[in-house]
């Protein structure tokens, strides 16, 4: 999967390396779940709690930043010639790193389980229902720990 990548808060360049990491989540994704179809491309734009506030307030109706969002992409209009753009993700710096800290997370390792959630919404899933949430979940666990990284969800089963 291509992804294109937008850095808008510096903030999130204390992650050594966030435009490798980002595109080899995105590929390890693409290999773990139906895009649809190949090639597929995805934006993800690395911003702030303010932008994502006003995205958050724009398209969801909701007040206040969120720590991702997800844009699936309509479908039908694609260039032949160009990989099939599957959607938009956005993540906001102070409520990510606020989430890792509380959580006792590294800020690469939840950054990477959003990034995960984000593309998995891109994909399709969704988790509006318990049912939705068990599989979405059970799908990020699987990929992360695909990618070396701990399941995010384990001290909530225990709890």
């Amino acid at each position: 999967m291509k992804v294109s990548i937008d850095i808008d808060d510096p903030s999130w360049l204390a992650i050594d390396n966030i435009e490798g990491e980002t595109q080899r989540i995105a590929d390890h994704c693409a290999r773990a779940v139906d895009f649809g179809g190949e090639p597929a491309e995805a934006t993800i734009l690395f911003s702030d709690d303010k932008t994502v506030a006003e995205l958050n307030r724009a398209w969801r109706g909701k007040h206040g930043p969120t720590n991702v969002l997800s844009f699936p992409a309509a479908p039908g209009i694609a260039h032949p010639d160009a990989p099939r753009h599957v959607g938009d993700i956005a993540l906001a710096f102070g409520v990510v790193a606020r989430e890792a800290k509380e959580q006792g997370k590294a800020l690469t390792a939840h950054t990477s389980h959003l990034l995960v959630h984000g593309l998995l919404h891109l994909a399709g899933f969704d988790h509006a229902s318990e049912a939705e949430a068990a599989i979405m979940e059970a799908r990020e666990s699987e990929i992360l720990s695909g990618l070396g990284i701990a399941d995010p969800y384990a001290s909530e089963a225990g709890a």
